[in-house]
């Protein structure tokens, strides 16, 4: 709830761009919840990872300063936006701690998580319809009043998508979900490009490699960074055995 209620004061504060960046230090927030509510310890190596998507991110989200404001809001607006990005963390983690404490089922510990929405908003329903007198009806009634196909396929589709998330925090982490929400928005303006002809800038571009290498030294075997692949390996890898050039042999 509060994170939430701080999103609309940060929309007022903050220029889109602005508020897209900071958006992204929920990244490394994330990290630091993570070690400080379920005590899970990162290597550097991955402390290293979260930094890099959070630049890749950054960087995809730059508008190449086509006359847009960036980082000219008030203080106030970035003191929201570190509120923010500390409470988005805090309420993953909490949810992963929730959803990982026992053996419950998938689905059971679903409805015991989103009940309290379902319980909050009939509560507002009511209250609107008691306040206007019943103009409009009932609300069960007209809840579906104006409801396209589109309008369906949308809740569906965030319907969906609540059960993945809610299946990468019981079997995964929050970890993973920012990493796949990260790569999820910078995929976007790609499909876009392929449904809707928008070209993506360089900006993008260089955003998603940032973000891959992240991903690939986030979950990558330390050892395998490295070392030399087998097949790299030559006869002569030894500088020693190697002959001199302009050598000759002296007993010919």
């Amino acid at each position: 709830l509060a994170h939430h209620s701080i999103t609309f004061p940060m929309l007022k504060y903050l220029d889109p761009s602005t508020y897209q960046i900071l958006g992204n230090l929920k990244i490394v927030t994330t990290g630091l919840a993570s070690k400080w509510i379920l005590g899970r310890r990162l290597p550097q190596l991955k402390w290293i990872a979260l930094l890099l998507l959070t630049f890749g991110t950054t960087t995809s989200q730059l508008a190449g300063g086509k006359g847009g404001r960036l980082f000219a809001a008030p203080a106030i607006g970035y003191i929201l936006g570190v509120v923010n990005a500390l409470l988005s963390a805090f309420a993953g983690v909490y949810t992963e701690f929730l959803m990982k404490k026992n053996d419950d089922s998938l689905h059971w510990q679903n409805m015991q998580l989103y009940g309290f929405g379902v319980l909050f908003n009939i509560l507002r329903l009511t209250a609107e319809d008691v306040l206007h007198g019943f103009e409009k009806g009932v609300w069960p009634l007209i809840m579906f009043d104006g409801y396209t196909f589109i309008t369906y396929a949308v809740i569906a589709n965030l319907a969906f998508s609540g059960l993945l998330v809610s299946f990468v925090m019981k079997y995964a982490d929050t970890i993973a979900k920012v990493f796949a929400t990260s790569l999820a928005m910078m995929i976007t303006p790609i499909a876009a490009f392929f449904l809707f002809g928008m070209t993506p800038s360089l900006a993008l571009l260089l955003g998603i490699a940032i973000a891959c290498t992240a991903v690939h030294l986030y979950y990558a075997n330390p050892k395998e960074l490295t070392e030399i692949p087998e097949r790299m390996s030559r006869p002569h890898d030894n500088i020693s055995s190697l002959p001199l050039l302009g050598s000759t042999d002296s007993n010919k």
